[in-house]
C-alpha cells in the first residue's frame, strides 16, 4: 500500500510518500516540507514531483491520496485539496481527507490530554482538545485564544503565538507535517484503532474573506 499524502492547510506545505509494509508498519518513501503563507500554489506540484522522484515512484504505483482538509485559511486550504481530488480522479485512486489538527496531534505521540491551536488569523485560532493523540475530545472550534480551555499544554502554532494566553510550554510540532497525515492514514487504512478517515471537503469553521457577488440591484425609475 502506496499512500501519497499532502497538507496546505497552514503555512506549511507537506508532503510525504509513505507505505506500509506488514510487520514494520508505514514507512516513509519521501518527504518535502517548506513553510510559505503565499506560495501554496507554486510549491505544491513541484514537491509532489521531487517525493515521487526521490521514491523512485510513478503515479500509477499509489493505492490512495490523502489531504488534510483543515480547518484553515480558504486559499491554502483549496490548493490542496483541489490537486488531491484532480489526482484521485485521473489516477482513479481513493482520496481520504484527515482533520489538520489531528495531524498535529497524531505527531505529538502524546498519551495525556493537551490542546492543538492553530493560527486562523483576525487575532483568532483553531482549536480542538484532545484525550490523547490518537483521541480528539471536542469538534475543532474557531475563536479567540481565551476561548481554549486552559491548564493544558497547547500544541501548535496557535500556542506560540499567544503564549500569554495559552502558556509557554509544549507547543511542538508548530505546524503539520505529511508524515504524520500518511502514517495516521496508512494506519488507517491497514484496520489499526486511529482517527478516522474523511471525505475530501474543507472543514471551514467561517465563511471565506472573498464572497460573492450579489444580484443587482433594481433601479426604480425616476
Amino acid at each position: 500500500m502506496l499512500v501519497l499524502a499532502f497538507d496546505t492547510a497552514t503555512a506549511a506545505i507537506t508532503v510525504a510518500l509513505y507505505e506500509w509494509i506488514p510487520g514494520e508498519g508505514a514507512v516513509p518513501r519521501g518527504v518535502a516540507e517548506a513553510v510559505d503563507r503565499r506560495r501554496h500554489t507554486e510549491l505544491l506540484t513541484p514537491s509532489i514531483a521531487q517525493v515521487m522522484a526521490e521514491a523512485g515512484a510513478a503515479p500509477g504505483d499509489l493505492s490512495a491520496i490523502a489531504v488534510g482538509v483543515g480547518p484553515g485559511p480558504y486559499t491554502g486550504l483549496r490548493v490542496g485539496l483541489v490537486t488531491a481530488r484532480s489526482m484521485g480522479e485521473v489516477l482513479s485512486v481513493p482520496v481520504h481527507g484527515v482533520c489538520t489538527l489531528d495531524i498535529i496531534a497524531w505527531a505529538t505521540g502524546r498519551d495525556e490530554p493537551f490542546v492543538v491551536a492553530t493560527d486562523a488569523r483576525r487575532k483568532e485560532v483553531y482549536w480542538a482538545r484532545y484525550d490523547s493523540a490518537r483521541v480528539r475530545a471536542t469538534e475543532p472550534a474557531v475563536g479567540p485564544p481565551s476561548d481554549v480551555p486552559q491548564g493544558l499544554p497547547v500544541v501548535g502554532e496557535g500556542g506560540a503565538l499567544y503564549p500569554e494566553i495559552l502558556g509557554d510550554s509544549g507547543h511542538e510540532p508548530l505546524l503539520p507535517t505529511a508524515g504524520a497525515l500518511a502514517e495516521l492514514t496508512v494506519s488507517r487504512l491497514a484496520g489499526l484503532k486511529v482517527p478516522e478517515l474523511l471525505p475530501p471537503e474543507p472543514l471551514y469553521l467561517r465563511r471565506p474573506d472573498a464572497k460573492e457577488p450579489g444580484p443587482r440591484k433594481k433601479v426604480t425609475p425616476a
